[in-house]
This record gives structure tokens, sequence and C-alpha cells, in this order.
């Protein structure tokens, strides 16, 4: 029987994040695998059977960035013939995951590594963390409360905690670029206005922002290279400057880098935080290049209400496979999550939020259809969370590419989506929360 052809490294990729670290080998043919974990120093040994070393695999050295939360450095030998040896050199305790991906989309066979923290984070701790490195925006003065947990979901100090420091003062927002001469709001279904109420004062609004695809998931590409995931999360990082800016609210970003993040702990993330709203931003492509406009999504129980919804829900909903998700470890809770059923309450909550960032939307640009379109995205479904997403121009235009590579363009979406978030909490302040338990 002859042997085995020895397997080649075809790219290594390593995406570090605060959440997690991903070492990706990217292979024409799969190959067997085991992994040890040592400590006293902390590391881990992976042995790659039917590998011999190359300079591929010795990029591997060099991709590893002095700042990575978790790899210290990367030391590559061969154990014996056709058995390559990885040992990597942890700077703390983590919970190594390793598991094999088939080919998928432009990937051949994947061989991932995830390193997350021995402790799991913990989300509303990385809200926290968010808030205290931006500042928090000034706000009323409010007595305190008792809850300590409640308290500091709410941004103030418990009852025995002393008098809060000096806020800072907020963040500057950049003032909205006016619309062309020429442009035209259309005309968008919205609930009849009354007097606006004034935003809850009572506690902070939580915005939950959802910058799509990352990491080994680059979303759409565009004629020139545009990728989805680099605008969609630039755009959220200027959204979250704007609800910085704005008394009574705070951002939490599901992402705030170049890293993968599953579906389902998208929204789990935002439940962690106890997210008031969720918007996730995409930048999608569709089959006809023509295909133009912004849209503004929420969850259907029933279907669909156009074929192009559908075809763009099954696009987003296959990003865990492009992504990489370790099926075989992911927990209870997570997997729950995108079996709860939306309430038809969270569906209602969404759709009117969806109509104000409509509006605005269509004063910056087209609209892809003036009316709230809905499909099974799963990553929708919070099912107590109003969730709308926001596809803010097909990549797969190549004017609409043009303009979203304009930072100028970025900030005007960013300005619309802001805007819309900020009429739906005026107008329907999101009730107090009770004691958490």
């Amino acid at each position: 029987m002859p042997a085995a052809r020895a397997a080649t490294i075809v790219a290594v990729r390593v995406w570090p994040a605060r959440d997690y670290t991903r070492v990706a080998l990217e292979l024409d043919e799969p190959l067997r695998s085991t992994q040890m974990q040592l400590s006293d120093p902390p590391r881990l040994v992976l042995d790659l059977e039917g590998l011999e070393i190359d300079l591929a695999l010795r990029e591997l050295i060099a991709k590893i960035q002095p700042d990575d939360p978790y790899i210290l450095q990367v030391r590559i030998g061969q154990n014996q013939p056709k058995v390559a040896r990885i040992v990597i050199d942890l700077k703390a305790e983590v919970d190594p995951q390793l598991f094999a991906l088939a080919p998928v989309g432009d990937y051949r066979h994947r061989l991932v590594l995830d390193l997350y923290p021995a402790t799991p984070l913990d989300p509303l701790r990385s809200l926290l963390d968010q808030v205290s490195r931006s500042g928090p925006p000034l706000l009323p003065a409010m007595p305190p409360i008792a809850d300590p947990i409640t308290a500091l979901l709410d941004g103030r100090p418990p009852a025995d905690a002393g008098p809060a420091p000096d806020a800072l003062p907020p963040v500057a927002s950049a003032p909205p670029t006016p619309a062309p001469p020429t442009a035209r709001r259309p005309k968008v279904p919205m609930t009849p206005k009354g007097p606006k109420a004034p935003m809850a004062a009572h506690r902070m609004v939580t915005i939950a922002i959802d910058a799509g695809h990352g990491g080994e998931d680059p979303g759409a590409i565009g004629r020139a290279g545009t990728r989805e995931k680099d605008v969609v999360l630039r755009i959220a990082q200027l959204l979250r400057e704007r609800i910085q800016a704005a008394p009574g609210m705070r951002p939490y970003l599901t992402r705030d880098g170049d890293y993968f993040v599953p579906l389902a702990t998208r929204v789990q993330k935002a439940r962690g935080v106890q997210a008031d709203l969720f918007v996730s931003i995409h930048a999608d492509a569709f089959v006809r290049p023509t295909a133009r406009g912004a849209s503004v999504y929420v969850l259907s129980e029933r279907g669909a209400t156009s074929s192009a919804a559908r075809w763009l829900a099954g696009r987003e909903n296959a990003s865990d496979l492009i992504g990489g998700v370790n099926l075989n470890t992911r927990n209870t809770e997570v997997r729950q999550v995108l079996l709860d059923l939306s309430t038809s309450a969270q569906i209602k909550d969404s759709t009117l939020v969806g109509s104000h960032v409509l509006a605005e939307l269509g004063g910056v640009g087209q609209l892809h259809k003036p009316r709230i379109e809905q499909a099974g995205f799963a990553v929708l479904r919070a099912p107590d969370i109003p969730s709308i997403l926001v596809e803010t121009a097909f990549i797969s235009n190549p004017d609409e590419e043009r303009r979203l590579r304009d930072t100028r363009y970025q900030a005007r979406i960013a300005d619309a989506i802001f805007r819309g978030i900020k009429a739906w909490v005026q107008q329907h302040p999101p009730a107090a929360r009770g004691r958490l338990t």
C-alpha cells in the first residue's frame, strides 16, 4: 500500500482578541492532531501527524503579536518523521478548544485552536471596562440604590460605595454631515408621533452594537476588495462614539476588533449586559450587482417577507460555517438562545425602533425598500431584547462599495442609525428594571 501523502500548509492565521485568541491552520488535506496542556510554565503542545515543517508553518512564529492576551511565543520542531510539534508558550492558564473544519466557501481544510481564558469573561464586566476606558457621559445626579448589581448595570455606585468621582466630560461627537440638497427623505410607515417624552433619567439605556462577521469570516467582499467585516466594524465604532456622548445612553460592542464571534454568542453577550436594544450592522451582497439601498430587518415568525430577505438571512446565518464554530463544545445556554422563540411583543418593539432607523437612513441615501422587512436571522433571536439588523448598503454594488469605503459616508450612516435610536429612546423609554437575582 503506498504511503499516505503528507498534508501541506496552505496558510496560517492568528486572530488575537480579549475574548479569545484563534490560531487557524489551513491545509490541502485533513490530518490527525493531539494536544497536551502543561503548567509551570503554562504551555500547550500540539502534535500534527502527517505534516513536515515548511516555511508556511514557520510563518506562525512571526504572526504572534507582542500584545496577544494569551500567547507569549510559539516554537516549532519536527518531533519525529511526519509529525510536526508546535509548542505554544502561554501568558496565563487557558481553556483550549481544538477542532477541525471541513472545506467551505473559499477555505480548504482547517485545523482551529481557540484559546479561551480559564475563567470565562463576563459580558457585564466587559461593558463596565468599555465605559471606564471611554469615560462616562454627564448624567443628572441620582440617589444611591441598595442593590449593587443593579447599580453596576445602571451606571451608579451602590449605596455603600461612597461618593462617585467627578464625571468626565462627554466624548465629542462629530456633527452629522448634511444630506445632499437633492436627497429627499422617503415616506416610511411609522407609529404616529405624540409629544416627545423626555429620555428616561432613572437608569442608563444600554445599546448592544453588533458589527457583523469578523476574523475568519470576512463577510461579503466587493469588486474592489472591500471586506464587509472591516466596513461594519468602523461604522459600529462610530456609532459607539455617538452613543457614548449621549446622556443616559451607553454602548456595548459584541466585537471591538477583527475576530470571529458566533451568532448565538452575539445574542448571549447582549443578554448578559441586559441590553435594551440590539443593533446588528452589515453591508451585504446580492446575486445581482445592481441591487442597492439600505434596509432594516426584524425577525419573522412566519417566513421572510421577500425572496431577497430570505436569501440574505440564509447568507448571514451561514456565518458560523465560514467563521468556524466548534459545535461539539457549545454549551447548553448558548445553544438554547437559537432555540428560543421570539415573542410577538419583541417583534413589535423591534419594528418600532426599526422604523425610526429606516426613516433616518432614507435621509442619507437610497432605501432598498421603504418598509421594514422580516426574515429568520439567527442573530435577532433574543426573545427579550428588541433587535434589528441594518444592511447599510450592498457592497456588491460598485457605486455603493465606493461610498462604503468613504469615511464621511460611514459617519453619515452612523449618524442616521444614532438619530433613529435616540428618537426611539425619547419616545419609548425602556421601563425600569426590577431587582436582579
